[in-house]
C-alpha cells in the first residue's frame, strides 16, 4: 500500500515535483557535463598487488621501470645517418628535461643498444618513464605527445606504450559515446512508437532515460572527487541508465494505459488519480524489485580489488536507482499531468483497428498458444533449447585471459600501429621480462640465485648485478651498466623470458620465480605477466564472494516475490545457463576472431580482457530478473486463483510475452547501439549483454520456463512450513491474489 499511497501523492503534488525533476536535471547538466575529463583510463590491475610493489620499489629505488611513452623515430635514411641523428638527438635531450618525465633512453644518447633500432635498420626508439599512477601519466601523454611532434625537426614519430594506449582509449570511447547516443536516441524512438502507437506516450520513457542518464553523469562527477572511477564507466552506465529507464517507463506506462481502459477512458482527475494509485500498486512493486535485484547484482563488483569494476560497482548502482527513481516519481506526475491525452497522437490506430478485425474470435494469442504447444511437449522443446544454448556456450571451455593493451583499437588507430611495430620490429625482451627486487641480500648470494632462476623452464637469460646467467652458468661479466641493478643492501633481477607476457608461459613463469628460494629477507616479482598473473588471481578469488552475493539476493528477493524456494533456485540455473551461451558466443567471435565482419573487424588477440566476463555476468544476471520477476509475478496471480499450474503459465505468458518482447528490444537496441563502440571491449560488452538480454527473454522465458514450470507441476510453488509463514507476512507480490479485472486484459499490442 506504500506505493499506493504515494502514487496518490505524486499526482496530488505532479506540477512540484516536476519542477523540481526539471531542476534537478538542469543542474547536474552543469556540474556533471564535465564528468569526461576526470574519468580513469586504467584501473584493469590490483593496485595493492606484488607486481605492484615491484613497479613501485624500481620507480623509487632503483629508478628504473617500464617505459609507458615509445616514441618509434623514422627519418630520411638510417638512425645513424647524421640528417636523422642529428634532430633525433636534440629531441632525445628536450624530452628527458620535459614535465612529468622521470627517465628517458634513446638510441642516439645511450651507446646505440641493438634494443633500440628496428630489426630492418629504418627505426630507432626514445622510450620515457613518466612519472605518476595511470591517470597521471596518461594526461602528461596526452600533453606530451604534441609537444614532442612539434620538436620532432623533420622527423616522423608514432607514440606507443600504456600512456598513449590509455590516452587514445580515452579519447575513443568519449567519440563513441556521442555516435551511439546519436543512433540509439532516434531508434529507439521509433520503437516506442510501434509499442504504444502514441508519439505522446513514446516520448516519456525517452525522457526519464535523459533524466537518468545526466543525474548519473553528475554522481560519477561526484565520485571522481573520492574514488577512481573508469571512462569506460560511462559508456556503459550511460547505456544502462537509458536501457533500464525505458524498461522501468515501459512496465509503468503499459499498466497505467490498462487502468485508464479499465475505468472506462475516462480523464476526469479522480479516475486519473485512481489509475496511478492502482499502477504503482502492481507494476510500481515490480519496478522497485526488479531495480533492488539488478543494483544487488552490479553492487558484488564492488568486491573486486580492481577500480575498473568497482567504478562499475559505484556507478552502476547509482544508474540503476536513478532509472528506477525516474520511473517510480518522475513519470507518475508526468501521467497525472497528461491523463487521457497520454494516449494522444495515436499513429498506429487504423492498423490495430484492422487487425482487430482479422483476428479470430477466441484467439488466445501467439504466447499463450507457444506455451500451450512447450508444456504438451516439454522434454523435447527443453532438450532443443538446452541442447542450441549448449553448443552456443561449447567455446566458452577454451576461454583465454589477459590484460587491456593497444589491440582493443581498431587496426586502423594509429597507437596499435605503432604497438604493432614494436611487436613485429623490435626486441621484445622487456616485455617478457619477469623483475625481481629483494631486499637485504648479500652480494655474494646473488651468483646462486641467479643461476637457480636461469635454469627455470621458458627463462632465455637472467641479468643482475653480479653478470649475466644461462642454463645455470654465469656468461657475462659485470659491466658498469650492471651496477642499476643494486641499490643499497637491495638487488634487482631481471628474468627474461622465451614467451610473450599474455601466453600461458609467462603465467607459470612468474609462479616458478615466486617459488623459487631467495637468499633475501623479501622478495617480490613483477613485470607485464606478473601484474596479468595478479590482476587473474585476485579476480578468481573474488569470484565466489560476488557470485554468492548474486545467488543469495536472486533466492531471497524472488522467494519473497514467489513464496517458492524452487522457482528461485531455477532460475539460477537457467540464468547461467543463458549466460554461458552468450560467453560462448563472444569466445567464438572476439577471441577466435570468427564473423568478425558481423562486429566491424574487432583485432583477435586469441584472449579476452579477463574483466569483460565478471562485468557481463553480474549486469546481465541482473537484467534477467526483470522478465523473471514480471513474468512469474503473473504466472502465480493466475495460479493462485485457478490452482491449474499449466493455464497459469499460459495465462501469464500472453500477459507478458508482448511486452517483455517489446522491453527486451528496446534494451538490446540501445546496447547494440553502445556496441557500435570502436573500442572492442566496449563492443563485446554491448553486444553480448544484447544477446543475453534477447536469448533471456525469447528462448528462456518463452520455451524454457512453460517447460520447467510443466515437468515441475505443483511442486514448483513448494516451500517449507516456516519459509510459507514468513512469506505470507513479508512477502511481495505484483497484485493481489484475488481477481483483478485489470490484470485480466491483454497488455498494449507490442509488433
Amino acid at each position: 500500500m506504500v506505493l499506493s499511497r504515494l502514487g496518490e501523492v505524486l499526482a496530488r503534488h505532479r506540477v512540484t515535483v516536476l519542477v523540481v525533476a526539471v531542476l534537478a536535471a538542469a543542474l547536474a547538466g552543469a556540474f556533471g557535463g564535465g564528468v569526461a575529463d576526470k574519468l580513469s583510463g586504467g584501473g584493469f590491475t590490483d593496485a595493492q598487488s606484488e607486481s605492484a610493489r615491484v613497479s613501485a620499489a624500481l620507480a623509487d629505488d632503483f629508478h628504473a621501470g617500464e617505459a609507458n611513452l615509445i616514441v618509434l623515430v623514422r627519418g630520411d635514411g638510417r638512425p645513424e645517418a647524421p640528417a636523422v641523428a642529428e634532430p633525433a638527438t636534440r629531441l632525445a635531450r628536450w624530452a628527458r628535461h620535459a614535465d612529468g618525465v622521470a627517465a628517458m633512453q634513446s638510441y642516439w644518447t645511450s651507446g646505440h643498444p641493438a634494443s633500440l633500432r628496428s630489426s630492418d635498420g629504418t627505426q630507432a626508439l626514445i622510450t620515457l618513464r613518466l612519472a605518476g599512477d595511470e591517470d597521471t601519466y596518461m594526461k602528461a601523454a596526452q600533453r606530451l605527445t604534441p609537444q614532442l611532434t612539434e620538436h620532432a625537426g623533420g622527423l616522423h614519430l608514432q607514440f606507443a606504450g600504456t600512456a598513449q594506449v590509455y590516452s587514445e582509449l580515452n579519447k575513443q570511447t568519449q567519440h563513441d559515446l556521442k555516435i551511439s547516443e546519436a543512433i540509439a536516441t532516434p531508434v529507439t524512438a521509433a520503437l516506442l512508437i510501434l509499442v504504444f502507437g502514441s508519439v505522446v506516450a513514446a516520448v516519456l520513457p525517452l525522457l526519464i532515460g535523459g533524466l537518468s542518464i545526466v543525474t548519473t553523469m553528475l554522481v560519477l562527477d561526484l565520485l571522481t572527487n573520492v574514488t577512481s572511477v573508469s571512462t569506460y564507466a560511462l559508456n556503459l552506465t550511460t547505456a544502462l541508465g537509458l536501457g533500464l529507464a525505458i524498461d522501468y517507463s515501459l512496465f509503468i506506462l503499459t499498466r497505467f494505459r490498462e487502468e485508464l481502459a479499465e475505468r472506462g477512458g475516462k480523464g476526469d482527475r479522480a479516475t486519473v488519480r485512481a489509475a496511478i494509485s492502482a499502477t504503482m500498486h502492481t507494476a510500481g512493486r515490480t519496478v522497485l524489485f526488479s531495480a533492488v535485484t539488478v543494483a544487488l547484482a552490479m553492487a558484488a563488483l564492488a568486491v573486486f580489488p580492481l577500480d575498473f569494476l568497482r567504478s562499475f560497482a559505484y556507478g552502476g548502482v547509482s544508474v540503476v536507482v536513478l532509472a528506477a527513481a525516474g520511473a517510480l516519481l518522475v513519470l507518475p506526475a508526468l501521467l497525472a499531468l497528461l491523463g487521457t491525452r497520454v494516449n494522444r497522437l495515436d499513429v498506429l490506430a487504423r492498423w490495430r483497428r484492422s487487425r482487430d478485425r482479422g483476428r479470430a474470435a477466441g484467439d488466445p494469442g501467439f504466447w499463450h498458444a507457444l506455451a500451450v504447444r512447450v508444456m504438451r511437449r516439454p522434454v523435447p522443446f527443453g532438450l532443443g533449447v538446452i541442447v542450441i544454448l549448449a553448443v552456443l556456450g561449447s567455446p566458452f571451455w577454451h576461454i583465454s585471459f589477459g590484460l587491456v593493451d593497444d589491440r582493443q583499437l581498431p587496426a586502423s588507430a594509429a597507437v596499435q600501429q605503432a604497438s604493432q611495430h614494436l611487436r613485429d620490429d623490435f626486441d621484445s625482451s622487456a616485455d617478457r621480462s619477469v623483475q625481481v627486487v629483494t631486499r637485504d641480500v648479500a652480494t655474494a648470494a646473488l651468483p646462486g640465485y641467479a643461476a637457480r632462476l636461469s635454469t627455470l623452464d621458458n627463462v632465455a637469460r637472467v641479468d643482475t648485478a653480479t653478470g649475466r646467467y644461462v642454463h645455470g652458468h654465469r656468461v657475462a661479466p659485470p659491466t658498469a651498466a650492471n651496477a642499476r641493478y643494486r641499490s643499497g643492501d637491495d638487488a634487482w633481477l631481471t628474468v627474461v623470458g622465451t614467451r610473450g607476457e599474455q601466453s600461458d608461459a609467462a603465467q607459470q613463469l612468474v609462479a616458478d620465480v615466486r617459488a623459487t628460494h631467495s637468499p633475501g629477507h623479501d622478495t617480490l616479482v613483477g613485470g607485464k605477466a606478473a601484474y596479468q598473473y595478479d590482476s587473474t588471481h585476485a579476480l578468481m578469488s573474488r569470484l565466489p564472494a560476488a557470485g554468492a552475493i548474486i545467488a543469495i539476493a536472486t533466492l531471497v528477493l524472488l522467494f519473497l516475490f514467489t513464496g517458492s524456494v524452487v522457482l528461485p533456485i531455477k532460475a539460477i540455473v537457467l540464468n547461467i545457463l543463458s549466460l554461458t551461451a552468450t560467453f560462448g558466443a563472444m569466445v567464438f567471435v572476439f577471441q577466435d576472431g570468427h564473423l568478425g565482419a558481423l562486429v566491424g573487424h574487432p583485432i583477435a588477440t586469441g584472449y579476452l580482457d579477463m574483466t569483460v566476463p565478471v562485468l557481463m555476468f553480474c549486469i546481465a544476471f541482473g537484467l534477467s530478473m526483470d522478465y523473471e520477476v514480471f513474468l512469474l509475478s503473473r504466472i502465480r496471480e493466475q495460479y493462485l486463483r485457478t490452482g491449474d499450474n499449466t493455464a497459469a503459465v499460459g495465462t501469464g505468458l500472453q500477459r507478458t510475452g508482448r511486452l517483455i518482447t517489446a522491453a527486451a528490444l528496446l534494451i538490446a537496441l540501445v546496447l547494440v547501439a553502445f556496441g557500435t563502440s570502436q573500442v572492442a571491449m566496449l563492443k563485446m560488452l554491448g553486444i553480448g549483454l544484447a544477446l543475453a538480454v534477447l536469448v533471456d527473454a525469447t528462448l528462456v522465458r518463452g520455451v524454457l520456463v512453460p517447460a520447467f514450470i510443466r515437468l515441475l507441476g505443483s511442486a514448483n510453488w513448494w516451500a517449507p512450513q516456516p519459509l510459507r509463514w514468513l512469506h505470507e507476512r513479508i512477502g511481495l507480490a505484483e497484485s493481489e491474489a484475488a481477481p483483478a479485472p485489470a490484470a485480466e486484459r491483454e497488455p498494449v499490442p507490442v509488433p
